[in-house]
């Protein structure tokens, strides 16, 4: 078996549609390998398995051809269509199904596309069973992926799917409260969350005006979404609203506007949260679960409060793993994955703005006032496209660059250099006091970095 990865980056299999590895080809085998290591698990040759997707166009290629795979291996599946990742976490584990499907790229253009997987119990596999179904559609063993055509299985439709995740979604807001007097600006990124999003909401009794519902398979996160927040910022403003909320293309992820305009993003809602549930006890443990993109100032407001931060890699899925060894309900990444391991195993964009929607009532307080106390250090993020992710230590001067403006920084600031998981981009990161100081030496990075892989 490969030593690491080939196909599955940070986040399952990405890239651009119709091109490898995103191939109906390779969504084919998948199908096929996934199925195969369920039925060797479980020895018995029908296991069943919950295909969802968001709104790309490239969705259909692949719907048909992860289907065609999994039926062929005697898998029964079941479409529920463009739904959120969380909702397929969710509906994976409450129908006992073996394991859960997504087909989405999350917050990239509609050009790219990508495939997630859940296991039975909704939470994303771990590398050690990534690489064995890698190994499966790489080599050549097609005797392997194959059943017999008596054993052959079925797809069907589940048309509650979006009423049974409204449903779940609604129930981890407090039921002695509503939202009714709160005016809510709501972009779903023309994504899968089009129309749970917007239901959940106005059924708890929000004033909701929608953005990004018009889905037309091109313009998911185009203009619109968590990583474009200019449009809801300006409607909040416009609509004199009292709170935006602005979900990515699969709606794992969220960002949010105040009253004012502000945005507050993952790291201060961790901080607020992390508040709520320490003043009503339903904290496990003094500590949460970030990434080491969190900023630094979010780790000092913790640790002013006796609030250990533990810091994982980048990605929800790394952030779980971390939150179940440790035994700690809350994580989540700057980047507005937020997770609530009481309610499910996955950022949820949407059941995370229910909790804050939750907190703004009972405290009867704005957002700009329940994050006025959390200040975030200056940082800067770069993203360079790359030929080449070669190991960064072996890239001459990089090192000692790094070293050189760490000690330049102190305490008082950070450098993270990584290569993403799902596109093909080397990121850096600078932290630190003085604005015109870190871009400067995000600058000196970058120009390092794009004259030698770049």
């Amino acid at each position: 078996m490969s030593a690491s990865k080939k196909l599955f980056g940070t986040d399952g299999i990405r890239g651009v549609a119709n091109k490898y590895p995103m191939t109906p080809e390779i969504a084919l085998r998948l199908g096929k390998a996934l199925a195969y290591v369920i039925r060797n698990i479980k020895k018995h040759n029908h296991p069943k398995i919950i295909l969802g997707k968001d709104t790309r166009l490239s969705g259909y290629i692949f719907e048909q051809a992860i289907s065609s795979g999994l039926t062929s291996m005697g898998a029964d599946v079941y479409l529920v269509g463009p739904l959120p990742t969380p909702a397929i976490a969710f509906i994976t584990k409450n129908m006992r199904a073996d394991a859960g499907i997504v087909i989405s790229a999350s917050h990239n253009p509609y050009t790219d596309n990508g495939i997630k997987i859940f296991d039975r119990h909704g939470f994303k596999l771990p590398d050690r069973k990534e690489l064995i179904i890698e190994d499966l559609i790489l080599n050549d063993n097609d005797d392997e992926l194959s059943a017999s055509n008596i054993e052959i299985g079925k797809a069907n439709r589940i048309d509650d799917a979006t009423g049974r995740y409204v449903v779940f979604v609604k129930k981890t807001f407090p039921e002695n409260m509503n939202l009714e007097g709160l005016k809510i600006v709501l972009d779903c990124a023309n994504g899968a969350a089009y129309k749970v999003a917007p239901l959940a909401l106005s059924e708890l009794g929000a004033e909701v005006i929608s953005l990004g519902i018009n889905p037309d398979g091109k313009n998911i996160n185009t203009e619109c979404g968590s990583l474009n927040p200019e449009l809801l910022i300006k409607n909040v403003l416009d609509n004199n609203a009292d709170i935006g909320i602005a979900l990515d293309g699969d709606a794992d992820r969220v960002i949010f506007c105040d009253e004012k305009g502000n945005i507050a993003d993952g790291d201060k809602i961790l901080a607020i949260c992390t508040q709520e549930m320490i003043d009503r006890g339903l904290l496990r443990k003094k500590e949460i679960v970030s990434t080491v993109m969190s900023n630094m100032g979010l780790e000092v407001y913790l640790n002013n409060k006796g609030i250990k931060l533990h810091r994982a890699n980048v990605g929800d899925r790394y952030v779980v793993e971390t939150m179940k060894e440790k035994g700690i309900n809350l994580g989540g990444e700057q980047s507005g994955h937020i997770i609530f391991l009481d309610h499910t195993t996955t950022g949820d964009g949407l059941l995370a703005s229910m909790q804050v929607l939750a907190i703004m009532k009972r405290m009867e307080k704005s957002l700009s006032e329940l994050v006025k106390d959390i200040e975030l250090f200056p940082q800067v993020l770069r993203n360079i496209e790359i030929s080449d992710k070669k190991p960064l230590e072996s890239i001459p001067g990089l090192s000692r660059m790094i070293n050189h403006f760490e000690s330049s920084l102190g305490n008082k600031g950070r450098i993270n250099i990584r290569y993403s998981g799902t596109e093909p981009l080397a990121r850096v990161m600078v932290e630190g006091e003085d604005i015109t100081n870190i871009n400067s030496i995000a600058s000196d990075i970058m120009e390092l970095l794009q004259q030698e892989i770049g």
